[in-house]
């Protein structure tokens, strides 16, 4: 199993990485994806399984059956996660939990387990949102959480629409939208996943088992004041929306901290970005995620608050757009006890569990389907920046745990 792990592991690290940065920009619909989306199709094949594309470009290995047709409701027990990055990404940030599935497979295999229900590995399609901004698309559109419509306005930054993306590397964009009937055959979706945070680091586990996610949402602020000469026109004759945008980073920060919260500007984008011009326009990204919906609401309207009161000191006008929204999610106590159980059999001690602030695809299909998921130590508590890590040793320990929750769950 370790050599099986090591192997596609290595096959996999150079797909879509980037020399200068070091890390991976493996976004939705490019060549880098399609690479990858290749490299999925030829681990299955090589394996015998039976590959299937969804209506959404989501991927499936099936095990037992030629494609969710032949599978009765509530039969099959799913693993995976995603392949694609955000922005110089890390290396296990959603790859880690693709190549354990298949690494958990052979060493299920290795066992002469006997599978009494259907097995399937997946690999959902764009789930950072790094080329169109929305995150977890190909579980959302599957889950009927975003609609065909909605999903043809996604744009990139160089004007892109996701069905003329999607069409230009060989996909239908007509066919997207729920598959309802699909996920009416999971019976348990198991997603695992490096942790993305130092609890598992300071507990000294190399796995734990996740309680919740926390609600998280990404919002657009839009700041419109008057372009000008940088270098004639006088401070009190300005209407710079970059001191609005400015104040309101600061803004968010403190009623983050205020609150036991996170909320992060991560993008931005300037009109027309001169280095002697001062802005007719910034626009900025705000990612904010709380432990309840309580604290996360007052947080935002604290930030919106803020920035309204900036923008008009400035002469600047403020527009606020939520762009998505992932209420908390609870995953299945009956599944999750039950994953607890059988790890409980195996290991030395209890499984910790944990929650966490970053959203899954898990996550996404938890109000459809039971879903759990399982976290893999990460020693520095880095994730999306090149120094993401885990040590091989912890990452073997997933699979193990991974083939142990997969045979209790599937096998006689």
């Amino acid at each position: 199993m370790t050599s099986s792990f090591h192997e596609m592991w290595e096959e996999l690290r150079p797909l879509g990485r980037d020399s200068s940065s070091g890390g991976y920009r493996r976004y939705a619909w490019t060549g880098a994806d399609a690479d990858c989306r290749a490299w999925f199709r030829a681990q299955a094949e090589a394996r015998g399984l039976s590959y299937e594309l969804d209506r959404n470009g989501n991927q499936w290995a099936w095990l037992g059956a030629t494609g969710y047709q032949d599978v009765a409701p509530g039969d099959a027990v799913v693993t995976g996660s995603h392949l694609d990055s955000v922005p110089d990404g890390g290396a296990y940030d959603g790859p880690l939990g693709v190549v354990s599935s298949f690494a958990a497979l052979d060493e299920l295999r290795s066992r002469g387990a006997e599978f009494g229900k259907p097995l399937a590995i997946v690999n959902f399609g764009d789930e950072e949102g790094a080329r169109f901004g929305l995150a977890c698309v190909g579980s959302r559109l599957a889950a009927g959480a975003l609609t065909t419509e909605a999903a043809h306005q996604l744009r990139d930054g160089d004007g892109t629409t996701l069905p003329q993306a999607m069409e230009r590397a060989g996909y239908d964009p007509e066919a997207i939208g729920p598959d309802p009937e699909r996920l009416a055959r999971i019976g348990a979706f198991v997603e695992l996943h490096v942790e993305q945070g130092r609890a598992l680091d300071l507990s000294g586990d190399a796995v734990g088992i996740a309680s919740a996610i926390w609600p998280h949402g990404r919002w657009r602020f839009d700041f419109h004041g008057e372009a000008n000469h940088a270098g004639t026109t006088r401070l009190d004759d300005r209407r710079d929306p970059m001191l609005s945008y400015a104040a309101t980073v600061l803004a968010a920060r403190e009623q983050a901290r205020l609150a036991g919260a996170l909320a992060t500007f991560g993008k931005i984008s300037v009109e027309p970005n001169g280095v002697n011009a001062i802005p007719s326009l910034v626009r900025g990204w705000l990612d904010s995620r709380a432990a309840d919906q309580e604290t996360l609401d007052t947080v935002i309207t604290g930030i919106e608050r803020a920035a309204a009161e900036r923008a008009a000191r400035d002469g600047v006008d403020l527009t606020v757009v939520r762009e998505s929204f992932t209420p908390v999610v609870e995953f299945q106590h009956a599944l999750r006890d039950e994953l607890s159980a059988i790890l409980g059999k195996t290991g030395e001690r209890a499984v910790p569990v944990l929650g966490t602030g970053a959203g899954h695809d898990a996550g996404i299909l938890s109000g459809t389907v039971p879903t759990a998921m399982l976290f893999v130590r990460n020693p520095t508590g880095v994730s999306h920046s090149p120094a993401e890590a885990a040590d091989e040793d912890d990452c073997v320990a997933g699979v193990t745990a991974l083939a142990d929750v997969l045979e209790g769950l599937a096998c006689h």
